[in-house]
């Protein structure tokens, strides 16, 4: 399989329902709640993309550009966009979607950098 191929075979989808419980005062969802979502969905497609073990190693710029309200679903999307020799970044993307209508926008972008890594916690090559 091609690193394109593979690129595209790891691409993740997860959705998620948006209860008060994962909102602040404001009734939308907490941007580290969102953090949090975005570094799984990050981590899943990176281990989908390598097949091996893999650690955060940084976050890059997050843009919230819409805010997140309870009862909303959300998709987040993560796809590998760039492999080097021992790290990745996977770009992930949330999107909001109405439960009752077909409305749907991008809310929250952001990249994230892993590394594999062997059983002794070195790096090791991604490929």
């Amino acid at each position: 399989m091609t690193i394109e191929e593979r690129m595209q075979a790891s691409e993740t989808h997860i959705f998620k329902a948006i209860f008060p419980d994962s909102t602040n005062h404001y009734d939308t969802m907490f941007g580290g709640t969102a953090m949090y979502l975005m570094d799984e969905v990050a981590f899943i497609t990176a281990t989908r993309f390598t097949r091996k073990k893999v650690v955060t190693v940084s976050s890059d710029r997050i843009d919230f550009t819409k805010p997140i309200p309870a009862g909303t679903i959300i998709e987040l999307i993560g796809r590998v966009s760039k492999v080097g020799n021992t790290s990745m970044k996977v770009n992930v993307e949330i999107y909001i979607e109405e439960m009752y209508s077909d409305y749907r926008e991008l809310a929250i972008s952001g990249t994230f950098t892993f590394v594999a890594i062997d059983d002794q916690k070195r790096p090791v090559s991604v490929l």
